[in-house]
């Protein structure tokens, strides 16, 4: 499922795929070992260490794949060369909910999204709601849980 399209992310989130792709690189060696090791012991079809060698090596390839394909993709975008007073990737968005209790969020890329960390993708229910916005702007978002209100009381770029 490649795609040829750019994939925005932060700097912040370029470098934790390539330290995933090189931890992952560094992986291969190990599970080649492990599945000589357990070829060793003989019959292979009903041989568990062989089998979940197998399988592992299975994912950290499928992983590498998709790794490498994002960082090929990746368009590195710097929020605080940003300016302007519209949402847009990169923005760090403070708002108010329903209770009137703030939240701050950034927009990111997918590959970087971490809700608990105040990390939400472009592409996300509230991200998309976001994107084009301006302060004192009111958005409803419907995600799993129902509808959600927001007002957006500031936007930076940082």
């Amino acid at each position: 499922m490649a795609s040829f399209d750019k994939m925005p992310m932060l700097a912040e989130g370029f470098e934790k795929l390539t330290s995933d792709l090189k931890r992952l690189r560094l992986e291969r060696p190990t599970i080649v070992e492990a599945i000589e090791e357990a070829r060793a012991h003989g019959d292979l079809s009903e041989n568990a260490e062989y089998h979940a060698a197998k399988e592992r090596q299975g994912q950290v390839e499928a992983t590498i794949s998709d790794l490498e394909d994002k960082i090929s993709r990746a368009q590195i975008i710097d929020p605080s060369t940003l300016s302007g007073d519209k949402i847009v990737f990169g923005a760090t968005v403070t708002l108010l909910d329903e209770d009137d209790k703030q939240v701050k969020y950034q927009v990111v890329g997918e590959a970087e999204a971490d809700a608990k960390r105040g990390m939400i993708s472009y592409n996300s229910p509230l991200g998309r709601a976001l994107i084009g916005r301006q302060v004192d702007d009111e958005v409803e978002v419907t995600v799993p849980s129902g509808d959600k209100y927001y007002l957006v009381q500031k936007i930076e770029f940082i």
